[in-house]
């Protein structure tokens, strides 16, 4: 098995994507923040942060990346290094593991798509709006609320239709809110706020393209080239515009990998596949099976024996204990599905009936491989 197919765990508290921000707040003096990460030392002196999350830039995409993206491929050369996303290795249970500074398993967006317990209802976190309520939803209080609180100057940039969402308000409440649809404008308004007053701040900025057109096109497609030439634009307009006291933190949710036809199995068209299951939740890459009364085990063995090396398929206890998402309250262990199923190699899951957009993609994430599971830390000074 290729080296960027094999599994890795997330490194929650020592180097992951929750790690980031209470090591940035370290460096900005906020009082109680850890510096798992060690960014204190490296950036003494620095007074203002702005950490960029690239949507789908993992650290085995970068050399793939690096002929349309040579100030890309230069940071990491030069101030790079490998963390770990969490687990499911999506963006929601990212964006929020960023803000929030908190394993999955505590913030509890734990997936794409997630049942919500004790109800039929499945909750799509990027189509969140105010049900349930984010601050009860996502309960960890967010490291831009710290930051706001200890008098660091706070703001989000993202795209204008995700102001008030559940899924901004839930990972990144604290912040004032800059919308920015391009590149040219995420430019400027993050640089815009990180020297827009005299004292410490603190500007979080999202850019999406390269995920977008990974799924749509797939890793290496030409879509996917003319968006790393574009980020590396957006890249160069940052670091060219940083302050003397200023450093770009740049980081990603996940990585993707490319699908072929051939590995994917559809869950909507194999009955055997659907016996015992009430809901299906998570995403192509993993599944989150809520089951009838009493066929959890039946569940486990027709998937186990259907899917065999294309997949790990357990229970939630199972993946619990794995200690994939970090602990887990009770309250949040029934957004998690009875069964868990977590493709590996090339492999999804797809519900073509259910879902058919998902069926129609190229590029997906989501899974436990290194492909995914590994995003980069770019650390620039101004």
């Amino acid at each position: 098995m290729s080296d960027l197919l094999q599994p890795v765990r997330p490194r929650y508290g020592e180097a992951s994507l929750a790690d980031i921000l209470p090591s940035a707040l370290a460096v900005l003096g906020v009082p109680g923040s850890p510096d798992p990460l060690g960014l204190a030392a490296e950036l003494d002196g620095v007074r203002r942060i702005a950490v960029l999350l690239v949507d789908g830039l993992g650290w085995h995409q970068i050399p793939t990346a690096a002929p349309y993206a040579p100030v890309l491929a230069e940071m990491a050369a030069t101030g790079g290094r490998p963390l770990t996303t969490g687990f499911p290795s999506t963006t929601p249970t990212s964006l929020v593991s960023l803000g929030s500074g908190a394993a999955p398993g505590a913030h509890g967006v734990l997936g794409f798509r997630v049942r919500v317990p004790a109800t039929e209802e499945i909750l799509t976190h990027v189509f969140w709006t105010d049900e349930p309520d984010p601050h009860r939803w996502q309960p960890v209080p967010t490291q831009l609320e710290r930051a706001r609180a200890a008098g660091v100057a706070v703001t989000v940039v993202s795209r204008p239709e995700f102001e008030g969402s559940g899924l901004t308000v839930a990972a990144n409440r604290g912040g004032d809110f800059r919308g920015a649809a391009e590149p040219e404008e995420l430019a400027r308004e993050m640089l815009a706020a990180l020297t827009a007053g005299p004292g410490p701040a603190l500007v979080s900025g999202y850019h999406r393209d390269l995920d977008l057109y990974g799924h749509l096109g797939g890793v290496d497609s030409q879509l996917w080239r003319v968006a790393a030439a574009e980020l590396d634009v957006l890249l160069e307009r940052l670091r060219a515009g940083l302050p003397r006291d200023a450093a770009l933190l740049v980081t990603a949710d996940h990585g993707q990998l490319n699908v072929p036809v051939e590995h994917r199995f559809d869950l909507d068209a194999d009955p055997r596949l659907r016996a015992g299951v009430r809901l299906v939740a998570g995403e192509a890459r993993v599944r989150y099976l809520h089951t009838e009364p009493g066929a959890t085990a039946d569940v486990v063995a027709a998937w186990s024996e259907l899917l065999g090396e294309a997949a790990w398929v357990a229970t939630r206890a199972e993946a619990v204990a794995a200690g994939w998402f970090g602990p887990v309250p009770p309250e949040h262990l029934g957004r998690i599905g009875d069964v868990v199923v977590a493709c590996h190699g090339t492999y999804a899951v797809v519900a073509s009936v259910v879902d058919p957009g998902e069926a129609r993609l190229v590029g997906f994430h989501g899974s436990y491989t290194a492909a995914e599971m590994t995003i980069p830390l770019l650390v620039v000074r101004g």
